[in-house]
């Protein structure tokens, strides 16, 4: 019973650290399942980096859609990352936060867009921030901003049947 004792906080310190290694990897894995799930019933609205419509497109309305998305590390990431800053080396925890965060914005861009009754969105260009925490050489989480124009076709049925005829 000593020996416990005397090693409690090592104990409850080594427990906390594989309890939140375990979560953050769940909760990893069921947002990547997730993004899979909603990028297949966003399929139909295409995304370009193009500045310009395709030629084909016709008359179309333009309207500016944006999505955001803030994805935060958790402990072992951080641990991680902070070992890598001494060695040097692709830090691939950070990837993955990037990468949840870049898909996140660009489906609630889509989700924007097919509010619009758009099924297409050019132009588009990403902005991405790092949160810090009490050190500034620190990454707590990224934000990632995606944004771009959502065209869609022109309604010309109610205007032909507003016409005098």
């Amino acid at each position: 019973m000593g020996v416990l004792a005397e090693f409690f906080d090592l104990i409850v310190f080594a427990v906390l650290f594989l309890l939140g290694f375990f979560v953050g990897r769940w909760n990893e894995r069921r947002h990547y399942a997730s993004l899979r799930r909603r990028e297949g019933e966003f399929g139909d609205i295409l995304v370009f980096s193009n500045r310009f419509p395709p030629a084909a497109a016709g008359r179309l309305d333009t309207a500016l859609v944006s999505g955001s998305a803030v994805i935060s590390e958790d402990y072992f990431k951080g641990l991680v990352a902070g070992l890598y800053s001494l060695i040097g080396g692709r830090v691939r925890s950070y990837e993955s936060l990037i990468d949840r965060a870049r898909r996140e914005a660009v489906l609630r861009m889509k989700s924007e867009a097919r509010a619009r009754g758009a099924g297409m969105i050019i132009n588009v260009k990403f902005q991405t921030f790092a949160i810090g925490g009490r050190n500034p050489n620190s990454v707590k989480g990224v934000e990632l901003l995606a944004y771009g124009t959502a065209l869609s076709a022109r309604a010309q049925a109610g205007a032909a049947a507003a016409a005098p005829g």
